[in-house]
């Protein structure tokens, strides 16, 4: 039996604008931007439930709906499938309604990550959470998420997926002052500091987006002021609670994380993980690679 609480809930912040996909995103959420013929945030939420994290909470803003009908039944649509006897395309679509309960809530005016997970504090209650990046996913092959969840049964406290990157990526992320912990793959958390400059990082581990949370969070984010951007960070947050006692919900842990992820926040990076993907089915790689290795040998 885990000594704490265990995590049995997931928030999912999908309340971006989007401005770096524009005009694309003008009226359809990022999160709902296709790789192949699934939308990004679908991974995010398998990746939940993989996990067995069934009551999602997906923190949304103004024209976001489409996240809304992505997770619900459309009979109408339903029926022209059954009729057509397309069964492949009507499991589909069905599919998304029947992974977990989720629920929604609005951040009315995007004040920042940490802003975010605190709209979720009426949810998630008095219970540890995992919170995953509505642009960010985690290869379905690698249970990072599971491994985090059996560090915190172990350490309690929160926990962060850590990535390691070359110095001049540093600056994109949080990153974190690490210190071993006798087992190989878990590190304590002594200090994070927020898009440092390359020179001032403690260490090229950067937080990724997967995060499980103390309840504790709550409380520190009510007193956290706004930083860098005038916006509530979570890193701030996680700065906290890294310094505090345990007993108190404080301690933070990383997993470092040497798998593959998906980020699918900018144009490049979406490229990237639409084309890794598509040449991973089987039944688009047939026809996409051949076509891709022409291409590619006929550039200039």
């Amino acid at each position: 039996m885990a000594r704490y609480p265990t995590v049995t809930k997931a928030v999912i912040p999908a309340a971006g604008l989007g401005t770096r996909f524009l005009p694309a995103t003008k009226a359809i959420p990022k999160e709902m931007l296709p790789v192949v013929d699934k939308p990004a945030i679908q991974y995010v939420v398998e990746e939940a439930v993989a996990a067995e994290l069934r009551d999602i909470l997906l923190i949304t803003g103004r024209a976001k709906g489409a996240l809304e009908d992505h997770f619900d039944r459309d009979p109408e649509l339903e029926q022209v499938l059954k009729a057509k006897g397309d069964d492949e395309r009507l499991a589909g679509i069905c599919a998304p309604a029947q992974l977990a309960t989720v629920h929604y809530t609005r951040q009315g005016t995007p004040q920042g990550l940490g802003h975010a997970v605190l709209c979720a504090a009426h949810h998630v209650g008095n219970e540890p959470f995992a919170v995953l990046l509505g642009d960010d996913f985690i290869h379905p092959g690698d249970p990072l998420l599971r491994r985090m969840i059996d560090v915190r049964d172990q350490f309690g406290g929160s926990v962060v997926a850590l990535m390691e990157v070359d110095s001049e990526q540093v600056s994109q992320y949080g990153a974190a002052a690490i210190e071993p912990t006798g087992t190989e793959d878990v590190v304590t958390l002594t200090d994070l500091v927020e898009k440092p400059a390359p020179a001032d990082a403690p260490s090229n581990w950067i937080i990724i987006g997967r995060y499980l949370c103390d309840p504790a969070v709550f409380k520190v984010l009510q007193d956290t002021p706004p930083g860098r951007g005038n916006e509530i960070q979570l890193t701030d947050a996680l700065k906290t609670l890294a310094q505090m006692p345990a007993g108190d919900g404080g301690g933070v842990r990383g997993v470092l994380f040497r798998g593959r992820r998906f980020d699918t926040g900018n144009p490049v990076d979406y490229l990237r993980t639409v084309v890794q993907f598509a040449l991973e089915r089987r039944d688009v790689a047939a026809e996409f690679l051949p076509w891709l290795r022409k291409y590619l040998d006929d550039l200039p």
